[in-house]
């Protein structure tokens, strides 16, 4: 199949890249390398040394299968990605190409306003080019579990869809999940699946989205065939996610430091389970007519404090609990359906199994960039 794999080039769009390669996927990578321009404004890159674009993509030819490159912007370049899309004439496209950390997303006015520009523009210009060129194509979204708030007021979390009964008339539907969203980030992913409804409704647009939970990890079986082909691992307060944050943290030798009591549960995901789950939605597009497909690609709840206790047990690390920045409950309860990935085939990696090993690769390779002031660089909100 051909799939074109927006913003390619980012933590989880380049490993998912080389999967598809792998699987035997013709793969073009569009991406306008904001992520690595980001990491010059901030002053906090990957503790991995990345290779260049142009080496990646080089390597991944010789070693993994056929990629492309394409840099283009696609929210501001609506006609070069139209132009692409009825070149390449994909069977479906991904859709990584947003600024996907919450903390960016509340630094300050630019931040946020960058956020909903690229996100939600970017969105909506790639639900309008597969219209103009082949509505046809499958579009995959890569969401988050953030959408939906982290609490059980309704029960345990479905895919995507709450049943209820209205009460005026005694009769039970099916109403998109409430968002509510945490941060500006948040909220563009709420706004992106308003976008896919009315594009479904009206077009009948094939969308999958994929309401993903924290990612971990940094290796997968194709990153490690060469150090061109590292993926992005990122510890900062910012872009680091919070079990990666930790890794980084136990590898140096560092307290792993815990926002609040630490009891705010959250779903979580292995780096290769991502990319796992994308090929599984490559491979197995939604039927036509069939409702925008909504899948929760998570592995595993834990609570942050939970997450903690489990690296230190391993490692030996002290636990350090710190002031939360964020404006969130100290505590919750989260329970996740994830049934639909797992009917596609998905066993999850979890926690315990390949823990340690991300700890002793970042312990290894990395010590030399490692920067104790990024870890808790996160703005307040």
């Amino acid at each position: 199949m051909k799939v074109i794999v927006l913003g390619g080039d980012g933590f989880c769009g380049w490993p998912t890249s080389l999967k598809l390669a792998k699987e035997g996927h013709e793969v073009t990578i569009v991406d306008n390398l904001s992520r690595r321009a980001i990491d010059l404004e901030l002053s906090s890159g990957s503790l991995t040394n990345i290779a260049s674009i142009r080496d990646r993509i080089k390597v991944a030819n010789e070693k993994i299968g056929k990629i492309d490159f394409h840099n283009i912007d696609i929210a501001k370049d609506f006609a070069g990605l139209r132009n692409l899309i009825a070149d390449v004439k994909p069977d479906s496209i991904i859709q990584f190409a947003e600024q996907r950390a919450a903390p960016y997303s509340m630094i300050g006015d630019s931040e946020r306003r960058y956020t909903v520009d690229n996100n939600i523009v970017g969105t909506h210009n790639v639900c309008s080019a597969i219209v103009e060129v082949d509505p046809s194509i499958h579009l995959i979204h890569l969401g988050t579990m953030g959408v939906y708030g982290y609490s059980k007021e309704f029960g345990k979390i479905p895919e995507g869809y709450l049943d209820i009964e209205i009460k005026s008339t005694a009769q039970d539907t099916q109403i998109l999940y409430p968002a509510n969203p945490g941060s500006v980030y948040h909220m563009t992913k709420c706004l992106d699946q308003l976008i896919f409804q009315f594009y479904h409704k009206n077009w009948g647009l094939k969308v999958t989205d994929l309401h993903q939970g924290i990612v971990w990890g940094v290796e997968t079986a194709e990153t490690k065939l060469d150090p061109a082909l590292v993926n992005r691992f990122d510890y900062d307060g910012v872009y680091g996610t919070v079990l990666n944050r930790f890794i980084s943290q136990a590898a140096n030798d560092v307290p792993l430091t815990v926002y609040g009591i630490g009891g705010q549960e959250r779903a979580f995901i292995h780096i290769s389970d991502s990319a796992r789950c994308l090929q599984l939605a490559v491979e197995n597009p939604p039927a036509d007519g069939e409702r925008v497909r909504i899948f929760n690609q998570v592995s595993e709840v834990q609570s942050v404090k939970g997450l903690a206790q489990i690296l230190a047990d391993q490692t030996g690390a002290e636990v350090q609990f710190v002031d939360n920045p964020r404006k969130e409950l100290a505590e919750n309860e989260l329970e996740v359906a994830n049934d639909g990935l797992r009917s596609l085939g998905f066993e999850p990696v979890l926690l315990n199994t390949d823990l340690i090993e991300d700890v002793k690769f970042i312990g290894n390779e990395t010590k030399h960039n490692f920067d104790k002031a990024n870890v808790l660089s996160s703005p307040k909100w």
